[in-house]
């Protein structure tokens, strides 16, 4: 029981990353304050798509369903030549769900949508976001972070043992922190953004213009009457935006004045940034999404990035909350550092692409789905295999349908849900060792057994998904990533895993 003004962790910042890290902890209650600046909810698109994992993660939450029905999946680009003329283009074309991977191509979905769905859910789990609240100092010691914050210009003081900054690419906290944050702002890539309200254009196209100016677009959201506004910005174009300066772009280059631009409820004059931190941990605080990395929009990886950066961070704190080795922490920076680099580069590759062939937009492929995201090589992940498959410890687990739970059809993404971990055997002879796990860990630990009563790969799926040949016992993390792999029927090695990441009963 934490003392008044106390807390386990203090996130600062409710955007996507502060609320998906906020659940995280919320379902497995661990106590947590979420505080933000901002006097309310902010209700602007900023990014406006979902990656495929990130759809995982948001399975794995429990809100995939809210979620994809206030998206949409492959709005075609419609992109106007000069004459008057246009071409229509599938950015995600010939790319669909499979048997491994349930959700095939990204998800067009304003953020705000994303930030209310986090928002309710945390609610279900008792959570709630404290507005109007501001960061104004902060003091580290041994037992953790005392923070003085201002609600309605009244200071408070809150003592927590961890600390996390999800408030943006401008964070207060970071800076606090003494964290560098080390890139370049690129004058060259400028942009107005804007979330408008028009008549004269249908919703069933993302709509492109092009001339020598430069780009238009006007992007429908999904579940609204809104479209999000895109113009790049020339060298004498004034940068303070307004509905009539959109007007006046948007008409110079559509050649059109049968489009009315009628309101905007968000508009935003922007820099290309290109910047990450070198470090995500300082002391007893964290930092995670936009104040640890931002880049370019191209690609579509900012918002997933920090929900991904909260996923990992959040289990591993209420493991370390709940009694397991600090040092698994260290861990945190140790697999998502190298990830916002490789998202970084990312990012400016696809930019570097659009701008050399002038289009706004160009076909994505599954190199910006994050699928592919792995940890092989860190601490966490333990391959003892002698020969491994294709997938090995530190990849993504990947979806397979077909399977069997106590006689109902279910996949494997049912089996993983939830904040515990999961022992997946395939094979004969791991009974002792699930037993022993589940003495020494309870329910934070479960186990799966093919041909056991309860569960069976009826189809071959799994086999086939995971690259199973002979007896193969995989630990299966709960953000859903492979900890370790083995054909040895030695429970050592495999308690000492779960040493490091659970507390014991």
């Amino acid at each position: 029981m934490n003392p008044p003004g106390s807390t386990d962790v203090l996130i600062v910042g409710a955007g996507p990353t502060g609320l998906m890290l906020a659940c995280e902890l919320a379902r497995r209650e661990v106590p947590f304050r979420l505080i933000d600046a901002a006097p309310q909810a902010w209700n602007a698109s900023r990014g406006k798509g979902l990656q495929p994992r990130t759809l995982e993660v948001l399975e794995d939450l429990g809100v995939v369903d809210r979620i994809l029905a206030g998206g949409r999946f492959d709005l075609p680009l419609r992109f106007y030549d000069a004459d008057g003329n246009h071409h229509d283009q599938k950015l995600c074309e010939g790319l669909e769900p499979s048997s491994d991977v349930p959700y095939g191509s990204p998800l067009l979905i304003p953020q705000w949508r994303v930030e209310q769905i986090l928002r309710e859910r945390l609610a279900e789990w008792g959570g709630q976001v404290e507005y109007g609240v501001a960061l104004e100092n902060l003091v580290q010691d041994a037992t953790g972070v005392t923070t003085t914050v201002l609600r309605s210009d009244v200071p408070e003081t809150i003592h927590s043992r961890w600390l996390v900054a999800c408030d943006g690419g401008r964070s207060t906290t970071r800076r606090m922190l003494g964290i560098d944050f080390l890139g370049e702002t690129l004058e060259t890539h400028r942009m107005f953004v804007g979330d408008v309200r028009a008549s004269g254009i249908d919703r069933e196209f993302w709509h492109a213009w092009r001339n020598q100016e430069g780009v238009v677009a006007l992007a429908p959201l999904p579940g609204t009457d809104a479209y999000q506004f895109q113009a790049s910005l020339t060298p004498d174009m004034p940068t303070e935006p307004s509905l009539a300066l959109f007007q006046q772009i948007l008409e110079t280059r559509s050649g059109r004045r049968d489009i009315r631009l009628i309101d905007a409820s968000w508009m935003s004059y922007w820099r290309a940034n290109v910047r990450m931190v070198d470090r995500y941990r300082v002391g007893r605080a964290f930092v995670a999404g936009d104040a640890a990395h931002v880049h370019t929009p191209a690609g579509g990886q900012g918002m997933n990035t920090g929900i991904q950066d909260a996923y990992n961070l959040g289990w591993k704190l209420a493991a370390v909350i709940g009694g397991a080795n600090e040092s698994l922490l260290n861990t945190y920076e140790e697999e998502r550092l190298p990830v916002a680099a490789a998202v970084l580069g990312l990012s400016n590759r696809l930019m570097a692409r659009a701008v050399a062939a002038r289009h706004l937009v160009p076909r994505r492929g599954a190199e910006t789905f994050q699928l592919d995201i792995n940890y092989r090589g860190c601490s966490l992940a333990q391959e003892l295999r002698h020969a491994p498959s294709e997938l090995r410890a530190g990849d993504r687990a990947p979806d397979a349908p077909g399977l069997l739970r106590d006689g109902q059809p279910c996949r494997m993404f049912d089996l993983y849900r939830g904040p515990h971990i999961t022992l997946l055997a395939f094979g004969e002879g791991w009974q002792s060792i699930m037993a022993e796990a589940e003495a020494r860990f309870g329910n934070r630990v479960k186990s799966v057994v093919t041909g056991d009563a309860g569960w069976q790969d009826s189809e071959g799926h799994a086999s086939r998904n995971y690259g199973i040949h002979g007896d193969t016992l995989l630990l299966i993390r709960p953000d859903g990533y492979v900890g370790l792999a083995t054909s040895d029927k030695a429970a050592g090695p495999i308690l000492a895993y779960l040493e490091t990441c659970l507390p014991r009963v």
